[in-house]
């Protein structure tokens, strides 16, 4: 696709890279800025989700992630229709046929594994950071690696260099010693974090598997999550009744709390998006390092804005490990180690 022709948002097109990409050697120039994009957009999201649920003491998570898939499916269904977007690896965004489902049924059913895990890493990461302080969430989040190592050789066969497990196995030891001596432990809220990390593995995994088999771009997948998703997400919520009690919520109208959630449904579509180009076009393990490497951002504002954890000497030398670890894992896929 020409992006400089279309004056479109870039895609991924799987038929365009080079086979030295797809064997996940070396990133490119567009993976590159697919990896810092991410990284960037993470941290906003984290920090307005924070706020959500801890600043202004909003219960209701499950009800954030619908308002932020719904949200999500109104920019895709836009763009589209304003032909900015194409859904189809290949597909020119100026088509003028447009049908009203943009994916066929047949596709929507293709995608319903990796749809589902995303709706329940989704819930999981939600719920997660709720009960834990930013500094010790991040990193408890960094052992995600690990899972993603283990899920990826399971579903694709894929290997690792052992100069690529050697800095993985630095960002662990050093998640390790960061949370030594943290003192606010809380025993559901690390079960739910662990938990997470598996989810997210499965949900990255996924996107590799079944992103390059769709015949569907960024945009393609990120539409059919939101179509299956959403109604699943807005039955729950009514059953639950979080819809009828968010109504009762004191600080609902209140500009501030509404101006964080706008901003909360932003960085979730950018994420989103970012998430499905940066997996796609490097892989699912590079992925997940690019979470470590932003959660040094994650936690210095997580610090001065919220809280919660005290000075700790060996906390930092925890938290330097692991960022000189996912630095150790950029050089490795910079010069294709």
């Amino acid at each position: 696709m020409d992006l400089e022709k279309n004056n479109a948002l870039p895609v991924t097109d799987p038929s365009d890279k080079p086979e030295k990409l797809q064997n996940d050697s070396a990133m490119t120039r567009k993976g590159a800025y697919a990896a810092i994009s991410y990284m960037a957009s993470a941290v906003l999201l984290v920090m307005f989700n924070k706020a959500a649920l801890s600043s202004y003491r909003f219960p209701y998570a499950n009800v954030i992630t619908l308002l932020q898939t719904l949200c999500s499916c109104l920019f895709l269904y836009a763009m589209r229709r304003w032909k900015i977007i194409s859904f189809r690896t290949g597909e020119s965004n100026r088509s003028n046929n447009i049908p009203a489902s943009f994916v066929p049924f047949r596709t929507l059913l293709h995608t319903l594994p990796l749809a589902l895990s995303y709706l329940l890493y989704m819930l999981v990461t939600m719920e997660s950071v709720r009960g834990i302080n930013i500094p010790m969430y991040t990193t408890l989040r960094r052992t995600t690696v690990a899972f993603t190592m283990i899920v990826e050789y399971l579903l694709t066969g894929k290997k690792h260099s052992l100069l690529v497990v050697g800095s993985v196995g630095i960002i662990i030891f050093g998640a390790f010693i960061a949370g030594a001596r943290d003192l606010s432990f809380d025993a559901y809220s690390y079960a739910i974090v662990f938990i997470a990390n598996i989810c997210t593995a499965i949900y990255l995994a996924s996107i590799s598997r079944i992103g390059k088999s769709s015949g569907l771009n960024s945009f393609g997948l990120m539409w059919c999550n939101g179509v299956i998703c959403a109604p699943i997400l807005l039955v729950s919520t009514s059953i639950r009744g979080d819809l009828k009690a968010m109504m009762n919520f004191p600080y609902l109208l209140f500009p501030g709390f509404q101006v964080v959630m706008l901003l909360s449904c932003i960085m979730a579509f950018l994420i989103n998006y970012y998430v499905f180009l940066n997996t796609t076009l490097n892989s699912a393990l590079t992925q997940t390092i690019c979470g470590n490497m932003k959660d040094l951002f994650t936690i210095g504002l997580g610090w001065l804005l919220f809280g919660g954890l005290p000075f700790d000497l060996l906390n930092i030398i925890g938290q330097s490990l692991g960022f000189f670890g996912s630095c150790l894992y950029a050089y490795c896929k910079l010069k294709g180690k």
